[in-house]
């Protein structure tokens, strides 16, 4: 390695690789600091941790001083120390996402780069970068992408022992980034999914030759080992929280105990309350853009994988069987989102990785990229200009999600027309790759400008604070996270779980105790409730698709109120800081 660098012979691949990671780090980091916490995930877990770094209370994650049962903490732990070193809840909380995806990107090159070669590296790196769900995950702040690198550190782990290996220090690490997926988001064990075609073609093919060498043989001793350095780093987190849960003062903590091991984990997976889709719904509805663009390729990939996998070659056999085993796996779930198809683009990557130098001369697949950008792009500059002309329908949703993405829509349609001159049929890939790019980086700085207002309530929120002043408390039946999250005054809500009717009947008592409190609610629940003296309602207009109701505890004087029908939370980042070491929102 230390001859790479030194080399004259390997300038060429020295400065590929800079641009590369140049690449990368715009690509990925780019737009940081630049917008607010958006729905629907990441306004919850920027809440969990200015919540945790607020109160002290970094175990059990809190959502507006109620527990929050839902996911483990590891990664509201992250999100809480990029917060508290960059003083910003704006700036701080994108940041582990971004690391988690760089980090994901460097761990597929080294391996591709071990297996195949630096110039097939390269280009892994490259289809990574291009692949799409992988970029929105990685500027988007969900648990998915912590996860997915903690997947893919296992999976380098384990294939660094099966084909290059023996290494053991790499299999026990990929175990131990196992247990960390595990108490990142419950499913860190996908890496197992390596496993089946792994013991076939150590016993079954006795050891048929890889391009490498052999593959290294499963060994009952190693599994156990793998296994309890798995569970070790399980229990660091599982083994403290259930002794505190167990014997502490706090009765909910067992209930939280209870949900965090069991529902959200088993019952989740096998007996799902929400997402509910078909088996199908992600060979039809989420793979085909989730992986695009590599599935232009699958043509010509198909039948190279089979030609390969005859042979056998363990290269591509063991990550291709763990995509193949992870799609079967939470298709047979009834509750399905298409994030949960995010651990499985770094492996599609190495699967393809070997085939990528004769992919890229293929000219059927170059003229499927020169189709595939000339639709994204004549989509874009014929919806731009007919918004821009008043186009009364898209004029209409305009005016819906408060944003006029015209002019921004025409640049980069325009941009990929010159693209399509510039490239021709025939360099049809390398086009789509470059307005990749500039799609990127436009929705990050240009996009992130035209949505904020619209996708984060901070200026909503600023103006109830001066309708209402800052010291008056604020109640919110029902409430969003985001709503919560930017709120500027003392503010409480009833319970994540409690039915919506019972949360405004308890809000009722609690705003007739003193005529300066204030109701902050969506216009069609609030509507439901007669008694609500309508001339008094302060419309704030409409964020996040609803329309939204300020409500003085005078217009629900006459509603009936019962100040048993739910609990009441304060949530603790609305309170004055007196140490004035909170960071800001």
């Amino acid at each position: 390695m230390r001859r790479f660098w030194t080399d004259p012979s390997q300038a060429h691949y020295r400065r590929a690789w800079f641009l590369l990671l140049l690449m990368a780090i715009v690509l990925l980091g780019i737009g940081i600091g630049l917008r607010d916490p958006w729905p629907a995930d990441e306004p919850r877990f920027a809440l969990n941790a200015l919540e945790m770094l607020r109160t002290g209370q970094f175990w059990f994650p809190h959502r507006g001083g109620e527990l929050y049962p839902d996911k483990p903490p590891v990664f509201m732990w992250a999100s809480a120390l990029s917060i508290w070193l960059t003083g910003s809840v704006r700036w701080g909380f994108l940041i582990p996402t971004t690391l988690a995806g760089f980090g994901t990107l460097l761990l597929v090159i080294d391996l591709c780069r071990r297996l195949h070669g630096r110039r097939v590296a390269l280009l892994s790196g490259l289809a990574l970068l291009t692949a799409f769900q992988f970029v929105l995950q990685a500027k988007t702040a969900q648990i998915d992408m912590m996860l997915t690198f903690c997947t893919t550190l296992a999976t380098y782990g384990l294939l660094r022992h099966a084909l290059l290996g023996p290494a053991r220090g790499w299999w026990l690490i990929g175990w131990a980034a196992m247990g960390l997926g595990i108490i990142t988001k419950g499913v860190g064990i996908l890496p197992l999914t390596l496993l089946p075609a792994w013991l076939w073609l150590g016993y079954s093919s006795d050891f048929r030759k890889n391009a490498r060498g052999q593959i290294t043989r499963l060994k009952l001793k190693d599994a156990i080992q793998g296994i309890a350095v798995m569970l070790l780093c399980v229990a660091a987190w599982a083994v403290p929280m259930t002794v505190m849960a167990t014997w502490g003062d706090d009765l909910s903590l067992a209930a939280y105990r209870d949900n965090i091991l069991f529902k959200q984990t088993g019952q989740r997976y096998a007996d799902s309350w929400a997402h509910l889709e078909p088996w199908y719904y992600y060979l039809v509805n989420v793979l085909p853009w989730a992986w695009m663009p590599l599935v232009l390729a699958f043509p010509w990939a198909i039948p190279a994988w089979w030609r390969r996998l005859r042979r056998p070659d363990a290269r591509i056999l063991l990550p291709l069987s763990s995509v193949i085993l992870i799609v079967i796996f939470f298709s047979l779930s009834p509750g399905k989102r298409g994030v949960y198809m995010l651990p499985t683009v770094p492996l599609l990557v190495m699967t393809m990785a070997p085939l990528l130098p004769g992919l890229i001369r293929k000219k059927g697949l170059h003229w499927l990229g020169f189709g595939l950008l000339s639709l994204l792009g004549g989509i874009l500059l014929i919806a731009g200009v007919l918004g821009a002309a008043g186009l009364p329908a898209l004029a209409k949703v305009a005016e819906r999600h408060a944003v006029s993405p015209w002019a921004w829509w025409i640049v980069i349609g325009v941009i990929a027309v010159g693209l399509l001159a510039w490239a021709r049929p025939r360099r049809g890939l390398w086009a789509l790759a470059g307005w990749l790019a500039v799609f990127w980086v436009s929705w990050s700085t240009w996009g992130y400008a035209l949505q904020d207002h619209a996708r984060s309530p901070r200026d909503m929120m600023t103006r109830v604070e001066t309708i209402t002043g800052a010291d008056s408390w604020l109640a919110m039946p029902d409430y969003d996270e985001e709503f919560l999250l930017q709120s500027r005054q003392p503010s409480i809500q009833f319970g994540d779980r409690t039915p919506a009717s019972d949360q405004f009947r308890r809000a009722f008592a609690w705003l007739q105790q003193d005529d300066s409190r204030w109701m902050f609610a969506m216009e069609r629940q609030a509507e439901d409730f007669a008694c609500i003296e309508s001339d008094q309602v302060i419309d704030m207009g409409i964020q996040n698709g609803d329309d939204w109701w300020l409500i003085p505890a005078s217009a629900a004087a006459q509603c009936k109120g019962d100040d048993k029908a739910a609990p009441l939370f304060v949530a603790p980042t609305t309170l004055p800081d007196k140490t004035g070491s909170a960071p800001r929102i």
